[in-house]
């Protein structure tokens, strides 16, 4: 059980880190962009203190071209950099556990409660219940918090806590 616990979370943990590559390298390509526009508009400006008529309007014409698309590639990199905000949001990257024994005997903490959860806490809520005879796993549905159609035990409610 605990391999499961620990395979979903590396899985949350890579699932953020590629969310935050992503975003550095948005960032690193907004930087370029934003220098090499800038490098466009000293060569404009340049070009108007003193050249001829005709050749300025040649050089104009291949800035305006140059320019275009690199608005085209800034609009794709704010397109990208939206879609990954959109997806981090969706994620669960929100977990909490609490090991317990609910019914006071000697036995270990067998029995557990997991809530995996998203920013707007929403996700899931694992419990499990170990007894002599055996042990049963509940799954509740969780949003904003609060448990969906179900009532939760203490337990459940910390571990939700825990996990916002």
């Amino acid at each position: 059980m605990t391999e499961f616990f620990s395979t979903h979370q590396n899985l949350f943990a890579i699932l953020t880190i590629v969310t935050f590559v992503l975003s550095l390298i948005t960032i690193v390509i907004t930087i370029l962009l934003v220098i090499t526009t800038k490098k466009l508009r000293a060569t404009t400006k340049a070009l108007f203190a003193g050249k001829k008529g005709v050749d300025l309007e040649e050089v104009i014409l291949q800035n305006n071209t140059k320019i275009s698309e690199l608005d085209t590639e800034i609009q794709e990199l704010f397109n990208i950099s939206n879609t990954i905000h959109k997806q981090a949001h969706k994620s669960l990257h929100k977990v909490g556990l609490i090991r317990f024994n609910p019914f006071g005997e000697r036995a270990g903490n067998q029995s557990f409660a997991v809530a995996f959860l998203n920013s707007a806490d929403d996700g899931i809520l694992i419990s499990s219940l170990h007894t002599r005879e055996g042990t049963r796993v509940y799954t509740k549905q969780i949003k904003e918090g609060q448990p969906v159609n179900n009532e939760l035990t203490q337990e459940e409610k910390n571990v939700i806590t825990n996990a916002q």
